[in-house]
């Protein structure tokens, strides 16, 4: 099950850490929705790539990849997790299973604050085109992920800026953020 809390940014610890305010300040699931992040716990079992089929034909996701996200895996591995870890955006969902391991989202709330979210085994994550976020390791160091698309596999970051404050998917996030309590619901 997923678990969510503020992150604390006067904790200057490796990013792989926790950063919670102590006593931590946890997020519940319908907090998450507010930004219109969504989750769903499908088990990891024989049966897994079922479920996800379903929730591909219910949400249109075309196209799949896995990723491995680990020192002796990753090829450019220092670079990736750094870049991984950059504030950005994208212009479509993103949208992670995690097959095995652990790690963190931290997605930014409305007040612009950092909110972390632990995924682990077992775990899907919908991303909102056009919110901030960044993706970082836990102290485990390995992450395994099934990453769901709508089209063409693709990961194009579009680190926080000016332009990116400017760029159509992310008004139509904010726009979204401003007019409505809660985007969605998974089912």
């Amino acid at each position: 099950m997923v678990r969510a809390w503020l992150y604390n940014d006067e904790d200057t610890s490796d990013p792989r850490q926790l950063h919670q305010y102590s006593p931590n300040r946890p997020v519940s699931l319908d907090q998450l929705a507010e930004t219109g992040v969504l989750y769903k716990h499908v088990e990891a079992n024989v049966n897994y790539v079922e479920t996800i089929n379903l929730i591909c034909n219910e949400r249109g996701y075309k196209n799949r990849d896995f990723i491995t996200v680990s020192p002796d895996k990753l090829r450019d591995y220092e670079a990736k997790v750094k870049t991984f870890f950059e504030e950005h955006l994208h212009e479509d969902e993103e949208i992670r299973y995690v097959v095995d391991g652990s790690g963190y989202f931290d997605v930014r709330d409305k007040q612009d604050r950092w909110i972390r979210i632990a995924v682990s085994k077992s775990d899907l994550i919908i991303l909102p085109a056009g919110i901030y976020h960044r993706f970082t390791l836990d102290s485990t160091n390995y992450l395994e992920a099934m990453r769901l698309f709508k089209e063409d596999p693709k990961w194009t970051p579009l680190n926080r800026s000016n332009e990116t404050e400017k760029n159509k998917v992310r008004t139509e996030y904010i726009e979204k953020l401003v007019s409505r309590p809660c985007f969605l619901v998974l089912a």
